[in-house]
Order: structure tokens, then sequence, then C-alpha cells
């Protein structure tokens, strides 16, 4: 499969290096150009491109790079986009540390439809949960017990199904998390978050967010 990485910091180097691993054909770029990812796709096989020019052709783009920042991909990216794309979201804000505010989400706008909306193109939520050192080891085999699970949200069942597919590829199993406005449950602070649950413990976490949670942990940074 043709799959862009857009963003080589934890997330995003570790996508390229498991997708790329698994056989893929992995096309990589940040923000500061290619030259500046010469060692990792030394190290993985991948293509380091110029962000403008790295989702040409892709079947799969996977946006892992700041909140703050999805504006400038958006603009680079714009008239790059195929229409039959499938983009992964793997994001998450996180003001006061990494990213400046960012009024829309202050005043409770969902993470990924503000992602989606800035992007002009659906996206499916994952990888967001997960830290990248479990992401990068923590894969088993799928008859394995107590195999982590991770969960995926989005409007489209089918981009939706590719999605849940290169997660078992990597070694985890896949919980549907509901529409992408439902992708709120899976955001910084409730109880899926970085907690490495199984697909029965990921559908009861789910089930107990509240966005009170994600706010709270979010004023934590503040303070």
């Amino acid at each position: 499969m043709q799959i862009a990485v857009i963003g080589a910091g934890s997330i995003g180097g570790t996508l390229t290096r498991r997708l790329a691993g698994a056989g893929h054909h992995v096309t990589v770029a940040n923000s500061r150009g290619p030259d500046t990812l010469a060692a990792l796709a030394a190290e993985t096989g991948a293509e380091a491109k110029d962000l403008a020019e790295v989702a040409g052709g892709a079947e799969v783009v996977i946006v892992a790079v700041p909140q703050q920042s999805i504006p400038d991909v958006a603009a680079r990216l714009a008239g790059t986009l195929a229409a039959g794309a499938v983009v992964v979201d793997t994001g998450n804000y996180v003001p006061h540390r990494r990213d400046m505010p960012i009024a829309a989400l202050e005043n409770g706008a969902v993470e990924s439809q503000w992602t989606e909306a800035q992007l002009r193109h659906p996206v499916v939520k994952a990888f967001n949960n997960i830290t990248a050192a479990h992401l990068a080891a923590s894969g088993r085999p799928a008859d394995a017990t107590g195999r982590i699970a991770l969960p995926v949200a989005g409007d489209n069942p089918a981009a939706k199904a590719t999605v849940t597919g290169l997660i078992r590829q990597l070694g985890f199993d896949a919980v549907d998390a509901g529409r992408l406005g439902d992708s709120w449950r899976q955001q910084p602070g409730t109880p899926v978050y970085t907690t490495d649950l199984d697909a029965e413990g990921v559908r009861a976490a789910l089930a107990e967010a509240d966005p009170g949670q994600t706010t709270a942990w979010r004023a934590r940074w503040a303070a």
C-alpha cells in the first residue's frame, strides 16, 4: 500500500518505521524539508519528500503533527490529496505545552472534526491514544491474549476498515469508536487515553468517557 506520513516526531517516526517494516511503500515529510529526514529514510527505506509532494498517489495519508501545525499542513497539501485517500488524524491538542491555544477547541469543538475542517478532507481518528514506545514495541500476534486495542472513529466505513487493517497488521486489535463526532471519547484525559486496554476494556472506557475529563486534562497543563 502507498502510505504517506506527515510528521516525523514520536508517533510519525514510529509509524514510518513500523509500516515500512511491514512492507508498505512509505513516503515521509515534515515542515523542515526532506534533507532533515535523511537518517530516517536510510534507516527505514521510506522515501523522504517535500510536504507539498508527499501525498501524491498515496492511498493512506497519516497526519502526525502538533494541532497548531494543521492549518500550515492543510495549505501545503492543498490540491494534492486524492479524493479517495484515507486520511488518518493521530493528533492530540496540548495547549500551553505544545500548542498555542486554539479558540474553537477551547470552546468545545471536537479535535478531529476541527482537523477535518482545516484539511477539507474526511479524516479517521486513530493512533492518538497510545504512546510511541508502546506503538513501537507492544504489538502482539492475532491469537495472543491481552492484545492492546486501539479505538478508530470516523464517518466512512470503508476508510475505517482500511485503518483497522493497518492496526491489526501492526499487532493490535481495533475497536469501532463510532463517528468522527464521537472521537472526543478518545481525546487526552479520557479513560482510554494511554491505558493500553484490550478490546473489551476499550469499549468500556469509551462508554465511561465524559467531555469534562479532557477539559480537566487541559486545565492541568494550563496550570
